[in-house]
């Protein structure tokens, strides 16, 4: 078994000019293949709803949702560095986003993304103290 993906090992890489692949993945048969061809970084987008339920936008997904198909990710992949997005309206306060993201690293997320701009420093703040 391989050992974990880490930043400090992403960042090792980058010194080296070594190149990686981050590739998004939503359940465990794609994260087993994708981790077996060494890819070490995943994401789970909230983009699942339009590939994955069949929506006709991202706005649908919970963090339910998100954190469901996170556990799948994680149980093919379990050494890859696993993100997740944090879908709309999950992060509208700091506490929100504390919360929800909590609800995303304990089904095996390693860091959380979030989308916006100067609104969201106080959040990024709380997320990364």
């Amino acid at each position: 078994m391989s050992k974990p993906t880490t930043i400090s090992l992403l960042q090792k890489c980058k010194q080296e000019k070594k190149r990686f692949a981050t590739i998004t993945a939503y359940d465990y048969s794609f994260a087993k293949l994708f981790a077996d061809e060494g890819i070490n970084v995943m994401l789970v987008g909230d983009s699942l709803g339009m590939t994955i339920q069949g929506h006709d936008s991202t706005l649908p997904v919970t963090v339910v949702d998100i954190a469901y198909q996170t556990r799948a990710v994680r149980r093919g992949a379990p050494n890859c560095l696993l993100l997740s997005d944090l879908p709309f309206m999950a992060y509208a306060t700091p506490e929100q986003a504390f919360e929800n993201a909590a609800i995303v690293m304990r089904a095996g997320a390693n860091m959380v993304k979030i989308e916006g701009g100067a609104w969201l420093v106080d959040t990024v703040k709380m997320l990364t103290a």
